[in-house]
């Protein structure tokens, strides 16, 4: 039976909000989802929440299963005045249901790099809804995993959380230092393959094996030279306009899905 609170000052209200920041998150080894769609989401792939709130007269059978299955679980359901979960979501007009989930793993270890054709790797993603995007994308793909290299963004911010959709349940995210992610990649096959302004070979010309690894470099300054230096080969996608380069998320997506129908063809 979910347990109504009304009181901006309830201590599990204060602990919940307190998510929305990163050292909380990594404290308490948990992390916020808003939307009935994203948490329905994370149900199907098989993640129950450790706690579901839900604005009163939230009706919908799936916030209700929802609901259920939480507390089926062990964990425990909430409902809340639309007030009380503006306030947890920092949000003037937040949707009717927030999760609190697990943190994921995040080791790059426990990546099967013979599970998928593509993966992608970003380095010193700073813009959570930038990685969001790309979450979607690697899951519109079919990719192995998204790794994220250095000092990327955080991937269980609420930003990114809700820009990625519910992708972040279903897609494998790993988080590692330059350093480790190439000494892991060269102990097994894969091309690693970058994006840069400083080559002449176009992206479509190029053939791309299993697995291949895209790279893709920060949002001002794009990978750095040294990070170049490691990848296989560096392609480059061509620009007609004034603009020298894409969107961070646009250009990733324009990288694997090359890839992707590299494979259908063949």
């Amino acid at each position: 039976m979910p347990r109504e609170i009304t009181s901006f000052s309830n201590e599990t209200i204060k602990r919940v909000r307190a998510l929305t920041q990163k050292k909380h998150r990594q404290a308490e080894g948990l992390f916020l989802a808003e939307g009935l769609r994203i948490c329905t989401e994370a149900l199907e792939a098989g993640h129950v929440p450790r706690m579901v709130i839900a604005a009163n007269g939230e009706r919908h059978a799936l916030t209700q299963r929802l609901m259920t299955e939480t507390e089926t679980a062990g964990g425990e359901a909430l409902l809340v005045p639309p007030a009380l979960l503006s306030k947890i979501t920092g949000k003037d007009n937040p949707q009717g249901v927030v999760g609190v989930y697990r943190l994921l793993e995040t080791d790059l270890p426990r990546l099967e790099r013979g599970a998928a054709n593509i993966w992608i790797v970003c380095e010193s993603l700073k813009d959570p809804g930038n990685l969001g995007t790309i979450l979607r994308t690697a899951d519109a793909v079919g990719a192995g995993g998204v790794i994220l290299l250095d000092q990327s963004c955080d991937p269980f911010s609420v930003e990114a959380v809700r820009a990625s959709m519910g992708a972040l349940f279903t897609i494998p995210i790993a988080q590692a230092n330059g350093s480790a992610f190439f000494e892991w990649l060269r102990a097994g096959p894969g091309m690693l393959v970058g994006t840069s302004l400083r080559t002449e070979h176009d992206y479509q010309d190029v053939e791309y094996p299993a697995p291949t690894f895209i790279v893709m470099g920060n949002e001002q300054r794009g990978l750095p030279p040294s990070y170049e230096q490691e990848c296989d080969r560096l392609v480059k996608i061509p620009m007609r306009g004034k603009a020298d380069s894409l969107n961070v998320a646009v250009s990733c997506a324009v990288m694997v899905y090359e890839v992707l129908n590299q494979r259908r063809r063949g």
